[in-house]
């Protein structure tokens, strides 16, 4: 059975300070690992599905309900269908949320390392308002936090920055084509052989 609070402590794990949190969760975030991808299946496919029909919009009613929605939604689904067409599928159920979140002012509720997941689905959409959002939001965190903290949170607002200038470029993620069976554009297959064109 799970619940926000055991989806919580498997992303973020226990540790209070935000810096030891990145530290500890980076690799589980970020790397892609087939053993990760297969426990995260496993684990949290189910409750994807849950998500998707409306069975969890219970968790709504407090942020880290919300949050957990976000992660199974926006998160979970790039580990469990890694390269294929459903890794993108629950995006539009993550940006409502997240969304919602954040005209509620709940993401300020938050630490800091929370609030880059809520964030996320801003930086995933290939809408350009959304992205310019996201920089702005990523822009205000990395300001908002300790020095100490700075550099993790200069990073995630690096790779929004990233995000924007593809879509400012092409509109949509070259990455993406295949999985979603785009065909790509001359200009999209000479980025795509570029270092650092996905992520």
């Amino acid at each position: 059975m799970e619940t926000p609070d055991t989806i919580h402590a498997f992303w973020f794990g226990t540790h209070p300070d935000d810096d030891a949190v990145i530290a500890r969760q980076s690799a589980l975030w970020w790397r892609k690992q087939a053993d990760v991808d297969a426990e995260i299946r496993r684990r949290f496919a189910p409750w994807v599905a849950r998500a998707a029909r409306g069975e969890l919009d219970g968790w709504l009613a407090d942020v880290r309900g919300r949050l957990a929605l976000i992660l199974l939604t926006d998160q979970f689904p790039r580990n469990i269908w890694r390269g294929e067409a459903a890794a993108f599928a629950f995006d539009v159920l993550a940006l409502r949320w997240a969304k919602d979140t954040l005209r509620l002012g709940l993401d300020n509720e938050l630490r800091a390392v929370e609030r880059v997941f809520v964030y996320l689905p801003l930086e995933h959409s290939e809408d350009l308002g959304d992205q310019r959002e996201a920089v702005r939001l990523f822009d205000r965190l990395a300001a908002s936090v300790p020095a100490p903290n700075r550099p993790s949170f200069d990073g995630y607002l690096d790779y929004a920055r990233r995000h924007l200038a593809i879509i400012e470029r092409f509109g949509r993620f070259p990455h993406r084509n295949a999985a979603l069976g785009r065909e790509a554009r001359e200009d999209e297959t000479a980025f795509l052989q570029q270092p650092g064109s996905s992520f």
